[in-house]
């Protein structure tokens, strides 16, 4: 049976405190595939608990090898609720030897994969859709003959699609050359994948549109995973809603691959500062919050979305928002989620061709609220700092954090959040 946890911080909202972040989900399950088509030349250091990351690793490793996997056996693959390797996987196995069912969660099994197979099957891949075409699951038979190192893929649907080709061009016989049709989103993780693949020896080229990878072999390596930018984006979250906050990070880093490093700047706005240290990041509250009538795009960053937009209702600022497209397809449809979350304090959250604004004139705190999570850890993790504004919050099916998270409830608690389970 889920569990709720009611959150709520007594006394002073005065916030010191030092938290060790779990490994980055992104580039945990980059390196986990990276290392598996190097055939474990690569190794992965500092492995991130998240359940994603759990799910992806016990997936690899139970694999059966080509020895083991004649052709007419089919191996059940269930990534349950982690669509990152749902993607992944999908070119994985396609160039990997055996008959394979890909599937997971009933939600999974509505979030649309068919931009990617497509493409996977115009490079050669045999892929079937098992139940309705463009969705999971999948019947995929390995590995493929390629017919073609040149495809084409839209850009501005899941940066995933891209990153889940990249990696297996290498071991392509014609390698690939892949071109992104219009705007590419969250461009900053096609480039940490890449930036990974050049780490283990993997060159390529990206002329306009078109990012080339020549079949070559990985090299021996180590790849090291920095703790989550997206994890720390809730503690940003609890720094501008406190009273003051002092709040040190180890072992990020101020110049990272992953782009939800770019909440160091995005906070400005918030009143935030974020200073290097010997030992990583301190953030702290500076008390200068600013106004602004920008329009903030978060194309690049569409996971620190539901954080920010929580912030700017909650510090009752009128912002405006692009880049949120791929929100709708997310773990739920996240601008839904959002919208019907912030109206429990009085805020709106309203469209006008792609542009998202924010109306906070009927900002309001209750005693208790209880929030609604539609099985998406951001959810709860972006809505729980509220606790600094509002007596008690009440966070149903706390458990969905371990998709990224496992140790958030622990960490609020060593901050002075007092966390009990309902």
């Amino acid at each position: 049976m889920a569990k709720n946890a009611l959150v709520s911080f007594k006394g002073d909202k005065i916030i010191n405190t030092e938290i060790q972040l779990t490994g980055s989900k992104s580039e945990c399950n980059r390196a986990l595939i990276i290392s598996a088509l190097s055939k474990k030349l690569v190794k992965v250091e500092n492995l991130s608990n998240a359940a994603d990351t759990v799910t992806l690793d016990g997936i690899l490793n139970s694999l059966k090898d080509e020895a083991e996997a004649p052709a007419q056996d089919s191996q059940l693959v269930d990534v349950g609720p982690a669509g990152t390797a749902m993607r992944f996987l999908s070119a994985y196995l396609s160039a990997k030897n055996g008959n394979f069912l890909l599937t997971g969660t009933e939600r999974m099994k509505q979030r649309p994969i068919g931009i990617l197979t497509e493409a996977l099957k115009k490079i050669g891949a045999n892929i079937s859709y098992a139940e309705s075409d463009g969705f999971p699951p999948l019947n995929i038979t390995g590995p493929f003959d390629q017919k073609t190192s040149e495809v084409k893929i839209k850009g501005d649907v899941s940066s995933q699609y891209i990153s889940a080709l990249l990696m297996i061009a290498p071991i392509l016989p014609q390698g690939l050359a892949l071109e992104i049709e219009g705007e590419l989103t969250s461009k900053p993780y096609v480039d940490m994948t890449l930036d990974m693949l050049a780490e283990v020896g993997i060159e390529h080229q990206w002329n306009g549109n078109t990012i080339s990878i020549a079949p070559q072999a990985f090299k021996p390596g180590n790849l090291i995973v920095e703790p989550d930018w997206s994890a720390a984006s809730y503690w940003y979250s609890i720094a501008a809603l406190a009273d003051e906050a002092e709040i040190s990070l180890p072992a990020l880093k101020e110049k990272s691959l992953q782009g939800d490093s770019r909440i160091q700047k995005i906070m400005k706005i918030f009143g935030i500062a974020t200073d290097k240290t010997e030992k990583g990041i301190f953030i702290s509250n500076l008390g200068l919050s600013l106004e602004t009538n920008q329009v903030l795009d978060l194309k690049t960053c569409p996971d620190l979305a539901q954080t920010i937009i929580v912030i700017a209702a909650a510090l009752g600022k009128n912002m405006a928002f692009t880049g949120l497209e791929t929100l709708k397809i997310k773990e739920t449809d996240r601008i839904a989620a959002l919208q019907n979350e912030l109206a429990k304090i009085g805020v709106t959250l309203t469209e006008d061709n792609l542009v998202y604004t924010l109306n906070t004139d009927e900002l309001h705190f209750p005693e208790k609220i209880t929030i609604a999570t539609y099985e998406d850890h951001r959810m709860a993790m972006a809505f729980a700092p509220l606790a600094l504004l509002i007596n008690e919050v009440e966070i149903e099916e706390m458990q969905v954090v371990e998709k990224s998270y496992p140790h958030y409830w622990e960490d609020l608690k060593k901050a002075g959040f007092d966390v009990s389970i309902k």
